[in-house]
């Protein structure tokens, strides 16, 4: 392979790993949401959303995963086969994650009974902070999920916050958004229109 096609694809890898909250960057280094909203965002939001889908990983199955809420209650990713499932990873530091959190909650409310939303924070060992942040925002169709090993931020290994991976019913990936993303907007039915009964 020229040296030329190698050099296209530099440009393309950096948008990616800029287009959310990166791992390795302290949190007060992040990229934050901008102080002007775009017609996209939601009233409350600020900041645009900027996510890209994946399919690469099309077919894989569902991780076996355990997590826990702050008070405790333990939930495991495979006892929800059954339904189709989106697992997000975020953070409470992380601008783009915290602009897209009023989508997966609507999303969750608009879809129960079809779709289950698990929200897992990336915050370690933070257990107060994600649940003040869920009081405080009054995201009342979503739980605080943690991960304080980063188990699934290790699994699925794209170094970006907020990502997002919808499983069909038979617990297969369907695909990822790595980025932050109106989770409200018209383009989301569209996403789901094939997984969803």
């Amino acid at each position: 392979m020229s040296p030329r096609p190698l050099c296209s694809l530099v440009p393309l890898v950096a948008a990616v790993l800029l287009a959310g909250c990166d791992r390795q960057t302290p949190a007060d280094a992040q990229p934050q949401s901008s102080t002007a909203a775009p017609a996209s965002a939601p009233a409350e939001g600020k900041g645009s959303f900027n996510g890209t889908l994946d399919i690469s990983n099309r077919g894989a199955a569902l991780p076996d995963f355990t997590f826990t809420d702050p008070a405790g209650k333990k939930v495991r990713t495979l006892d929800l086969k059954g339904k189709p499932l989106l697992i997000n990873l975020w953070a409470t530091w992380c601008g783009p994650c915290v602009l897209e959190m009023p989508t997966l909650d609507a999303l969750a409310a608009a879809k129960a009974g079809k779709l289950t939303v698990l929200t897992v924070s990336q915050d370690l060992d933070q257990a107060a902070a994600v649940d003040a942040f869920f009081k405080q925002r009054k995201l009342a169709h979503l739980a605080p999920w943690l991960d304080p090993e980063n188990a699934l931020s290790q699994h699925y290994n794209t170094g970006v916050l907020p990502t997002t991976v919808l499983y069909d019913s038979n617990g297969k990936e369907v695909w990822r958004m790595i980025g932050s993303h109106d989770w409200s907007g018209p383009r989301t039915d569209a996403m789901l229109a094939d997984t969803l009964p």
